[in-house]
């Protein structure tokens, strides 16, 4: 039996079953390192820059968004948490929106990495 490829009615449309059971849906964002920097890029097309809210707290960048679309009566938002495994320069993150493009630079302090507790795997 086959799966089938298109939802059939707007509950299972809003899963999109199919790719995301198999893992085949496309990124939202990319998220790389440019030397000593994280670099985060959204894309967030339709959205304002006053409507895109980016947070920085113990490791954590929140970046949210939130768009009322009167001509088609709905709102659009976009929430997504990112962990970073290493310390970051908190006071020297800058974020930049182009083109519904949001880049968010996070400067990795030289040399530092986030230390953690390795746990067992047992058998």
């Amino acid at each position: 039996m086959a799966l089938p490829t298109s939802p059939t009615n707007s509950w299972m449309q809003s899963l999109d079953f199919p790719s995301r059971l198999f893992g085949t849906e496309r990124s939202d964002y990319e998220l790389y390192e440019d030397g000593d920097d994280f670099v985060l890029s959204v894309e967030l097309p339709g959205f304002d820059p006053d409507e895109i809210s980016v947070t920085w707290q113990d490791g954590v960048l929140n970046v949210a968004a939130e768009h009322d679309d009167e001509a088609r009566g709905r709102r659009q938002t976009y929430h997504r948490r990112f962990r970073f495994p290493k310390d970051v320069d908190d006071d020297a993150i800058s974020a930049e929106y182009t083109n519904g493009i949001l880049e968010v630079r996070l400067p990795i302090v030289s040399g530092a990495t986030v230390t953690g507790t390795e746990i067992e795997i047992e058998a």
